[in-house]
């Protein structure tokens, strides 16, 4: 005849041994992970692997795709017209970035002073034009920008002036800029205003013991304690750059003597692919620019991350 023990009034049942329990708990954070994981190799990994497969092979008149191996990252670091594009990317990139995170950070620094009025309208008034979509805005600042449809004509006719024109070859990039600057001004300082909003209050009390300046409490608390946030948003203003490709695709039509087809690189993979039918070289011109912002980005946040330790 067999016994039931009880303790506290509850039936004991057989221990689970350890090695089951711990098989078990992997595949409950497997259940969990396994929808996120399934979409992100559909929607992340399986192009990229698709693009490096594609850059592997050439379509030819004579014998259809054929394997040529690296042959098309040889004639990528060869290709003028690359090697243009991304020189203008670079360049934007230099100039833009740096008065775009300048102007954000001292919007979100005026905001956190507490010495601007109605800073909550400020704030939504500054960070609105991230929410017009970038065809919208693009649109809006090519018209602005024409001199016989646009803004600039109107003052031209109204004044009798000459103002130049910013959608000559010669000014179409930095009229690129700013649309780009105005469009992620808003966007950038509310990376930078969040962050200023953790610091502890402690620490201005503190600042304001001894008798430190506003300008000290910016250099000696503020800045380094967003250093994180800069590093964010320079990081996400590099792969912006180097991704370029509304503006100047849709600037395009109004400024042909400009904006050519390899005008970015982007543009140019871009019109690789739809225009000229050369999928295979336009997915290596895809894969070489994704190699060079990831490297960049990573030197970017390495730095950053070595200077706030």
């Amino acid at each position: 005849m067999t016994t039931l023990s009880y303790t506290s009034g509850t039936r004991d049942t057989p221990a689970v041994p350890a090695g089951r329990r711990a098989r078990r708990r992997q595949w409950t954070g497997w259940g969990f992970m396994g929808p996120f994981m399934a979409v992100f190799t559909l929607v992340f990994l399986a192009p990229i692997a698709y693009s490096i497969y594609l850059s592997l092979f050439r379509d030819q008149m004579v014998g259809g795709t054929t394997f040529v191996g690296l042959e098309n990252y040889e004639r990528a670091f060869s290709d003028s017209q690359f090697w243009s594009a991304l020189g203008r990317v670079s360049l934007f990139l230099a100039v833009q970035v740096p008065i775009m995170l300048f102007i954000a950070l001292l919007v979100a620094l005026a905001i956190d002073s507490g010495r601007l009025y109605g800073k909550s309208f400020f704030r939504i008034t500054i960070f609105l034009p991230y929410a017009v979509p970038a065809v919208v805005a693009t649109l809006m600042w090519g018209f602005m920008y024409g001199t016989r449809f646009g803004l600039v004509g109107n003052i031209n006719d109204a004044l009798g002036v000459a103002l130049p024109n910013p959608l000559s070859p010669d000014l179409i990039l930095a009229s690129i800029g700013n649309i780009v600057t105005w469009e992620f001004v808003g966007y950038n300082m509310l990376i930078f205003y969040a962050a200023l909003r953790v610091i502890p209050h402690e620490l201005y009390e503190a600042a304001e013991i001894d008798g430190a300046s506003q300008f000290r409490v910016i250099t000696a608390i503020k800045l380094p304690a967003i250093r994180g946030a800069l590093v964010i948003a320079t990081i996400f203003s590099i792969i912006g750059s180097f991704q370029l490709f509304n503006e100047p695709s849709i600037l395009q039509s109004l400024a042909p003597n400009a904006i050519t087809t390899y005008f970015t690189p982007n543009l140019y993979a871009f019109s690789l692919s739809f225009s000229g039918q050369q999928h295979n070289y336009a997915a290596t011109v895809a894969i070489i620019m994704g190699l060079i912002t990831m490297v960049i980005a990573y030197l970017v946040q390495i730095r950053g991350m070595r200077k706030a330790v």
